[in-house]
């Protein structure tokens, strides 16, 4: 039975879902883009998961419209991601389209951030999708553990232990470029 998007009841949904759900569109583009590793693909599931957050809209009863949109992007994402063929896995990375540039550093001090920086985006895409999801819904959308839990669907010990095994893996590989970039440090 189509939906009439004139009649009062369906514009007062489309209100509320922009007021409540539209301000966090970032966040999950931020999340998609973390997960599937391309901006198109990541357009794709953010696409897909308002469109999927709209027709479920009735169900949302006000709780955290951040969190539940962000559930609703991580599960856009893997069902997807289950109907693509296995080959069909994208690992490419635009570093230019996540690289910070900051005007007043000299280039030599621009040069180590971006080694930085480049060294951190490496690290992260090179974790496994439990842990990218995780860490990047801590620290980069500072998630507590208990929204993480609420999002994968995950118990809070295994949130908080996937946690610490996403930050060693990371310190673990940012000190060893860390190592590198000192041998080309000139003070």
């Amino acid at each position: 039975m189509p939906s009439d998007i004139h009649h009062p009841a369906a514009a007062f949904n489309r209100t509320s879902f922009e007021a409540c759900v539209v301000p966090y569109l970032d966040a999950a583009y931020n999340l998609a883009r973390w997960l599937a590793r391309d901006d198109t693909d990541a357009q794709d599931v953010v696409q897909e998961s308002m469109l999927r957050a709209f027709r479920y809209f009735h169900s949302f009863h006000g709780d955290d419209a951040r969190v539940w949109l962000l559930a609703i992007v991580r599960n856009t994402f893997y069902s997807l991601r289950s109907k693509a063929a296995a080959d069909a896995k994208h690992e490419t990375f635009d570093d230019e389209a996540h690289t910070l540039i900051d005007e007043a550093p000299s280039p030599e001090a621009r040069a180590l951030i971006s080694v930085d920086i480049q060294a951190l985006q490496a690290a992260l895409e090179n974790l496994p999708h439990p842990l990218r999801e995780v860490i990047v819904l801590r620290e980069l959308e500072e998630c507590s553990y208990k929204e993480i839990a609420n999002i994968t669907g995950q118990k809070i010990g295994t949130v908080m232990s996937r946690l610490a095994r996403a930050r060693e893996r990371l310190k673990a590989e940012l000190s060893s470029s860390s190592t590198e970039a000192r041998r080309h440090d000139v003070r």
